[in-house]
């Protein structure tokens, strides 16, 4: 299968690897794999260091206390990064529609004498700019952005994701957010001196923040951060906390940006403030972020990857097969392991069960379309909302707001107080356990909420109906965590920056489908059922739902017994495992 071609010679690296600690604990005394539980109430955990083994123990022991690898350390600056992004959502929009207005008056003048228009100047109302014709070309090129960012992020996403399981976290997440610097630099000049540049610039920096996986990418490698330093039972806890800071920004950074410009009358300051957020979010991770993956395990992911590339048939010089477009979805075969025999995941042992493959797939779909309505379906719901109801500027702007709050709620109070009462600390001793069953409740709770809230939606004769629907639907906000958590519980530790880097690739690809069609569902429907997506949209969750029903809890490898075997030494020193490779 690909997915063992992928990872070709690594199972002799594991085995010699696992060799060594093994001879070396035996020539004292017996060994005993299984270890001691390591409870969620442990002065280990507190600390926010999750010793999976020895070596990566002792490197962390080594540091002081306050710069050991915590979640805490990252969320205050990706605060700061998702408030950057939030706040320059709107005036970013609004550059576009200014700058594309320009030249459309420009070119239309220049073809007929005799029409005139007013001068088009960035920052103000500009109400000349709201005429069909305008309003498309906005349209398009908002799509090619997308288009751009969505489809080389797809590329890069999975591409980062590895390399940080090679080269540590925190450098990675530095280098996928300086793609983002380097877009708000672009942006930024462009709306210092608009007069001199043309918006076509705004395609370069879409091609930077696509080379750095964009947002989705960012989270992938920020989750990877997190499932270093937290215990399985608390992964969906930590993950809510870095949704709900995603989805602070984006309710909050909108607010700022407009009492800003409001105050200052400048809107070239928000893209700079913007800009500043992300730069600093950039040396934060650099300088003050501890590393959350020790070196020795850093050394051993980057042996395995040279002993693939050396028994590699491609690895030598360029080949016509590297441009095989299906080489674009391989980081996917990490989520289809070999059933029954040796794969990229299990390469020392029987590969993985049926019900283990079974429920990385079910997760990962789900993930993938619980992240794609959550992508595609805001700019609908304000369109339905502003044609129902003729809701204006202020009433979409405080829905939106009602919704974001809600969902950073659920995800900073309620997602941590049901896995502090509810959740059952498990004894780690590094091996798969897959999810436990409050993870499988609660993606099954969210996707109720989910449906009740799109059903809500399309039945809404009143805007209270309306809001009331979009606080439902921002309950099922803790799914999304939830599901990515589970995930990193059904592979080795040295997988999980690969496996949360293909599902940044399948954000990514959602990213530009799902908005493309819902959007295609509400125009084509808009005039005889307007509430045609919103139906579609329950039955997405639906089926979800039944997806959801065949996840099984606690999947580990096939039919394999718990690991507490003893191992003695022979009289040459070498022990019986040693006798086992060698043979």
């Amino acid at each position: 299968m690909e997915n063992e071609e992928l990872f070709a010679g690594e199972p002799a690296v594991d085995a010699r690897q696992h060799a060594r600690r093994t001879h070396a604990v035996t020539k004292n005394a017996p060994l005993h794999v299984h270890t001691e539980p390591l409870l969620a109430g442990d002065d280990d955990s507190q600390d926010g260091e999750w010793p999976r083994d020895d070596d990566q123990s002792s490197e962390i022991d080594a540091r002081p206390r306050w710069r050991r690898a915590h979640i805490w350390w990252l969320l205050p600056f990706g605060l700061l990064f998702t408030l950057g992004f939030g706040g320059l959502a709107v005036p970013k929009i609004n550059l576009i529609m200014t700058l594309i207005c320009r030249d459309y008056f420009s070119e239309r003048s220049l073809k007929d004498s005799r029409f005139t228009y007013l001068p088009v100047v960035f920052g103000e109302d500009n109400s000349q700019c709201r005429i069909p014709e305008v309003q498309s070309l906005v349209a398009r090129f908002q799509l090619y952005l997308n288009l751009i960012t969505g489809i080389i992020s797809a590329l890069a996403s999975p591409r980062l994701g590895h390399l940080s399981d090679r080269y540590g976290r925190t450098k990675l997440i530095a280098l996928g957010a300086t793609g983002a610097v380097l877009n708000e630099a672009i942006t930024l000049i462009l709306a210092k001196w608009p007069e001199y540049m043309s918006v076509k610039l705004l395609f370069i920096g879409a091609v930077f923040d696509g080379l750095g996986g964009s947002f989705t990418g960012a989270q992938a490698l920020i989750h990877s951060y997190a499932s270093d330093c937290t215990p399985p039972d608390r992964r969906s806890v930590a993950f809510g906390l870095f949704h709900g800071a995603l989805f602070l920004g984006i309710a909050v950074g909108p607010t700022g940006a407009a009492f800003l410009i409001k105050q200052t009358g400048n809107t070239v300051i928000v893209f700079l403030i913007g800009l500043s957020f992300h730069i600093t979010f950039v040396l934060s991770i650099l300088l003050i972020v501890p590393e959350s993956l020790s070196k020795k395990r850093q050394l051993a992911a980057r042996e395995k990857h040279r002993a693939k590339e050396a028994n590699s048939e491609t690895s030598n010089g360029f080949s016509l097969r590297s441009l095989n477009p299906v080489n674009l979805i391989t980081p996917l075969s990490i989520l289809f392991p070999a059933v029954g025999r040796p794969s990229v995941l299990f390469p020392n042992r029987r590969g993985a069960s049926p019900a283990l493959r079974r429920n990385i797939i079910l997760l990962a779909a789900m993930d993938t379309a619980v992240f794609g309505v959550a992508m595609g379906t805001m700019q609908v719901i304000i369109i339905y909302a502003e044609y129902m109801f003729n809701w204006g500027n202020v009433e979409s702007s405080l829905f939106v707001s009602i919704i974001n709050v809600v969902r950073v709620i659920n995800l900073f109070v309620v997602l941590p107080a049901v896995a502090y009462f509810f959740r059952t600390p498990s004894p780690d001793n590094g091996s798969i356990r897959g999810s436990d069953m409050l993870d499988i409740v609660l993606i099954r709770v969210s996707v109720v909420f989910d449906v009740l809230g799109y059903v809500g939606y399309a039945m809404s004769k009143h805007p209270a109906m309306m809001i009331l629907s979009g606080a439902v639907a921002s309950l099922g906000g803790m799914g999304s965590p939830t599901l990515q958590s589970s995930l990193t519980k059904h592979v080795p530790h040295e997988r999980v920056g690969q496996l949360l880097g293909a599902t940044g690739l399948l954000h990514a690809l959602a990213r530009v489908v799902a908005p493309t069609i819902f959007n295609l569902i509400y125009s084509l429907t808009v005039a005889t059922y307007p509430q045609t997506v919103f139906v579609s949209l329950a039955a997405v969750f639906g089926l979800a739902f039944l997806m959801s029903l065949l996840i099984r809890p606690h999947v580990t490898l096939e039919d394999e017994p718990e690991i507490d075997v003893t191992v003695e030494a022979n009289e040459e020193g070498e022990s019986e495992q040693d006798g086992l490779l060698a043979r």
